[in-house]
């Protein structure tokens, strides 16, 4: 396909930046720009696998304090997320509810696979964690042991689920993964990051990731190739 027909596909303005990454090579540009996508859809199947571990690791262990269906529960009257202070997670989790009471669809199970990774993060939040007992720790039983030096903590684990998070909106929302942040220059430096994050994620709650992986992670791969452009 010749660039001026692939750009009027995705657009001159989403295209000049890898344009101006590939110093002008229209080519390098196209390459480029498919190199992203393949990237991406590895690493969005990669935080799929581990947002569905993480989020039933973190139901079985809500379902022992909480009963079986805790999610619901949690925004009834006294529930742990009916404090206004918890509007937003409320919120999310009322709509979803209602949706499903709607539809005469409602299941536990259901209601679980209707919540974004983000609600999942905000457990590990101080507030959150409070209210839930602090038992979510025992989400990652590997997790390593906190020193003076590095706390291993709610917050910690907060804040690793966040850059997570982010990535996954950022491909969700088709934002390039390709180039350093804010600039036009070609770097898989920050991907690479969150990729052995995710790795690290998986190991602390006992799960071998290059099982669960196997045949769908080809990063390595990507991340060469278009670091050698």
């Amino acid at each position: 396909m010749l660039f001026s027909e692939f750009e009027k596909l995705m657009s001159s303005k989403r295209m000049n930046r890898y344009l101006n990454a590939c110093g002008g090579n229209s080519r390098k540009a196209m390459t480029l720009y498919r190199y992203n996508l393949r990237l991406s859809q590895d690493m969005f199947t990669i935080i799929s696998c581990y947002e569905v571990a993480l989020r039933n690791a973190i139901d079985r262990i809500m379902v022992q304090r909480f009963g079986p269906d805790w999610l619901r529960d949690s925004i009834l009257p006294g529930g742990v997320f009916s404090n206004p202070k918890f509007g937003d997670t409320a919120k999310i989790i009322r709509k979803a509810y209602l949706g499903l009471i709607r539809k005469n669809a409602y299941s536990h199970s259901k209601l679980l696979a209707e919540m974004e990774f983000g609600v999942w993060k905000h457990l590990f939040s101080t507030p959150h964690f409070s209210a839930t007992g602090r038992v979510l720790l025992q989400v990652f039983p590997r997790k390593p042991k906190s020193s003076a030096r590095f706390q291993y903590n709610n917050s910690f684990l907060y804040n690793e689920l966040d850059s997570v998070n982010r990535l996954r909106n950022r491909i969700a929302h088709h934002e390039p993964i390709c180039f350093l942040q804010n600039c036009d220059k070609i770097s898989t430096f920050y991907l690479k990051g969150v990729y052995w994050k995710l790795y690290s994620l998986f190991q602390w709650m006992e799960i071998d990731a290059s099982d669960i992986l196997y045949g769908l992670d080809h990063v390595d791969s990507l991340t060469s190739k278009i670091d050698s452009l």
